[in-house]
């Protein structure tokens, strides 16, 4: 344990000071949270942030990410037994996925331990309430998304304290938030727009930005051929299946799947195949979509496929980074797993079942949306809209 903590000291002397927005949302007085999120979002920096600005007193939190060394000999029950007659008060773990019997032991430690808090990080693949043993009494789940353009926008230097607002608010008040941005904090937000499609949607972006789209490629090979094998015990030769099918969809997304066609192109039976559009998706590195009038079951094939992120784009289908492609994306990825996003009838997108959004450039307009109640064009290349027609950099100010 003595290693543990000499290791969690170096970290938090290297941390970084930028935040994300999920640091002050979380109810940090639960005594369990789970917090998922796709693999270089920022779960792990988040954990040590929660040590070194939540906790008054660092030596009463320990953390430990589960592929450690140490768990090759010790389990996790008997660390927190050992930590909590050290006085521990709260136990940080990252990556349960990559220890075997995760739910069991923290289902073990909630009930043993009642003034121990654990915090933990998951894979955005693992399915947590349906571990084997029962945690959906007792854990509450956070999901981080990837950077919005409000925290890229943040993250670069001459730029503090940017205000989030609500979707309501955005499509009620755009004019008057659109002139605050640009007046108290952003003077051109479009001029960064372009750059946070390309690289922005990942805070490791910071350590190199020349070698990003490498490394984010290196991500996503990690995600197929490590965290599915963590997560659902997959064999290898699968996950090159599930390769195959992510590059097939980068290629044309957003993709409209033929299942017969791609099974038959990729040598892949129907049940497999949906199943794996399942597990890109959990993975957050596609977005399915329907429309509202479909039941979604296990097998549903999706109406819509598009990559996750703008980033991905870049670096999985470089020949279709094509800008109507990328905004669209861009608006899809803002409203994920903050709203309910469907196709619309008319229209790009349909939002909580009530609005729907027409996207794209300058020469955007009304005409096919007419007639449509509480019905928007977002529009690239401007900075202040009017009426109906709202910029698109302001839906990545939702958090």
């Amino acid at each position: 344990m003595d290693d543990l903590f000499s290791l969690q000291e170096q970290l938090l002397e290297n941390l970084s000071s930028k935040t994300r927005y999920l640091l002050n949302k979380i109810d940090w007085s639960n005594r369990l949270i789970g917090i998922k999120g796709a693999r270089g979002s920022g779960k792990t920096t988040l954990l040590l942030q929660y040590i070194k600005f939540k906790l008054s007193k660092t030596d009463e939190a320990l953390y430990a990410t589960l592929d450690d060394l140490y768990f090759l000999d010790n389990n996790l029950v008997s660390l927190a037994k050992d930590f909590v007659l050290r006085g521990g008060t709260h136990l940080i773990l990252d990556e349960v996925h990559k220890y075997p019997n995760w739910s069991r032991e923290l289902k073990l430690i909630y009930d043993q331990f009642p003034k121990l808090q654990v915090v933990f990080t998951s894979s955005s693949m693992l399915e947590i309430y349906k571990g084997e043993s029962d945690l959906s009494r007792r854990v509450i789940i956070y999901h981080l998304k990837e950077l919005s353009f409000r925290e890229f926008l943040e993250f670069e230097d001459d730029y503090r304290d940017i205000p989030k607002f609500h979707l309501k608010d955005i499509l009620k008040n755009h004019k008057q938030i659109a002139r605050e941005i640009k007046s108290q904090h952003v003077s051109s937000p479009i001029k960064h727009f372009d750059a946070y499609l390309k690289y922005g949607a990942y805070p490791y972006y910071l350590e190199n930005r020349s070698s990003y789209t490498t490394k984010l490629n290196q991500t996503i090979n990690l995600i197929l051929e490590v965290d599915l094998n963590a997560v659902e015990n997959m064999p290898y030769a699968d996950s090159r299946k599930i390769k195959k099918l992510l590059v097939a969809i980068a290629q044309s997304a957003p993709f409209v799947p033929n299942i017969t066609k791609l099974s038959e192109r990729l040598g892949m039976s129907r049940v497999f195949l949906i199943n794996a559009i399942k597990l890109l998706n959990r993975a957050d590195l596609v977005m399915e979509l329907f429309k509202p009038t479909k039941g979604v079951g296990m097998l549903t094939k999706p109406e819509k496929l598009f990559l996750n992120n703008s980033n991905l784009v870049y670096a999985l289908g470089k020949q279709n980074a094509e800008i109507g492609t990328l905004r669209e994306t861009f608006f899809a990825n803002q409203m994920k797993y903050l709203h309910e996003i469907h196709l619309a009838e008319k229209g790009d997108f349909l939002v909580d079942r009530t609005y729907t959004f027409e996207i794209g450039g300058k020469n955007k307009t009304t005409k096919q949306i007419k007639g449509v109640e509480n019905s928007y064009v977002v529009r690239d290349d401007m900075e202040v809209g009017s009426l109906n027609i709202i910029p698109i950099y302001l839906f990545g100010f939702l958090y």
